[in-house]
């Protein structure tokens, strides 16, 4: 087991907020001075970037990702195309699929609480009948992460809705006579994953090495009270009457920013070490699941707020009842993460095996460097 992996997905996320926050600076300016197209047709540059540089760095992946049989590929399908571009005709489907879903939320719903039985119930049939005892174990002890992944993000993510109204309609966003576009505060949270990230990452392979690295659950409970914390953060600084300073939203954010870190990183480092290599794929698959089912609710907790031109008191309103309920959850997850931590058989985890998943496919040590060929796993 390497003591880098949670800090080393603390980096990768870095690198994935490091878009996130120029995006809104150049979306959001665009956006709300010249028009939204020219907002959305930018998004579609970077985008494009991305790609190129996926194509001009890919060697750097060392063949993964890469299809085992490349032959395979052009095998024709039931529907005569072949399987290559059968995958590309699903994927363009996919895509109409989706802008069908946006506009209708009640099928949205409807197809979560359907996926998430079948998946969920496909997850605990499998390590019922078909895994060891410290398989099984560890799928329990996942699931348990992956039930605390909607409640999360449906609290965080009012970043992106609620809180973006109250930030354009009651704060003060003015500084030196310039009023900032309320969507450029969507770069507030990556900027404090960007400074944070390499600070948790190298605490916790700091306390890893001294053996007090908190467990995986015990972090999640730390996330789910600072992003509680964060909403008492702003309601304690929201005026009786008049404009909100624009600190207590940053600080906000700083909150939330460490919530975050203390979460989703770790979340995504859990799957891929708890799961068997039969089913990384779909343990991964249910957290993103789960990652949807909150961002499900967090447009209902918008609602809640009574959205634009809902007046400032209705919304923290509801930021206090949301706030106080996702700390005491996360009291109740720290006093019950040392029996899920047992869970995890952590002792017998990288032995041969109980190899992680993934192992000798992914360049795992790759937490800092670019160049990982020939790394090799510390051994302690």
């Amino acid at each position: 087991d390497d003591v880098r992996r949670d800090g080393g997905f603390s980096i990768f996320y870095m690198g994935i907020n490091t878009g996130a926050f120029f995006g809104p600076i150049v979306i959001g300016i665009l956006g709300e001075t010249i028009g939204w197209r020219y907002g959305f047709g930018i998004a579609g540059v970077g985008m494009t970037l991305g790609l190129v540089v996926l194509m001009m760095f890919r060697g750097e992946l060392q063949g993964v990702g890469e299809p085992p049989v490349p032959a395979a590929l052009k095998a024709r399908t039931a529907v005569g195309l072949p399987l290559e571009w059968a995958i590309y005709a699903g994927a363009a489907l996919c895509v109409l699929a989706s802008w069908y879903l946006v506009g209708s939320q009640g099928a949205v719903g409807t197809l979560l609480v359907v996926a998430s039985i079948v998946t969920i119930g496909s997850i605990l049939y499998t390590a019922v009948a078909k895994l060891p005892r410290q398989e099984r174990d560890r799928v329990f002890a996942a699931l348990f992460l992956i039930a605390l992944c909607p409640l999360f993000w449906a609290l965080f993510e009012q970043t992106g809705s609620s809180l973006n109204l109250y930030t354009d309609q009651a704060v003060d966003r003015t500084i030196l006579g310039w009023a900032i576009p309320a969507s450029v505060f969507q770069s507030v949270n990556p900027f404090f994953i960007i400074t944070l990230a390499p600070v948790f990452g190298a605490l916790w392979v700091k306390l890893g090495q001294a053996g007090r690295e908190p467990s995986a659950p015990f972090k999640f409970g730390i996330g789910l009270i600072l992003v509680g914390a964060g909403f008492f953060a702003l309601i304690l600084g929201a005026p009786s009457a008049g404009l909100t300073p624009a600190i207590f939203v940053i600080l906000l954010y700083a909150f939330h920013s460490a919530a975050e870190l203390c979460f989703s990183p770790i979340g995504l480092s859990s799957m891929t070490r708890l799961s068997v290599k039969s089913m990384t794929g779909l343990m991964m698959g249910t957290w993103f699941l789960a990652t949807a089912a909150g961002n499900f609710l967090a447009g209902l907790i918008a609602q809640a707020t009574g959205g634009e031109g809902a007046g400032s008191a209705q919304v923290l309103e509801v930021y206090g009842r949301i706030g106080w309920f996702a700390i005491g959850v996360g009291v109740v997850v720290l006093l019950i993460a040392p029996f899920v931590n047992r869970l995890m058989h952590l002792d017998t985890l990288g032995e041969p095996e109980h190899a992680l998943a993934g192992d000798t496919a992914i360049g795992e040590p790759a937490a800092a460097g670019v160049d990982t060929l020939g790394e090799q796993k510390p051994r302690y």
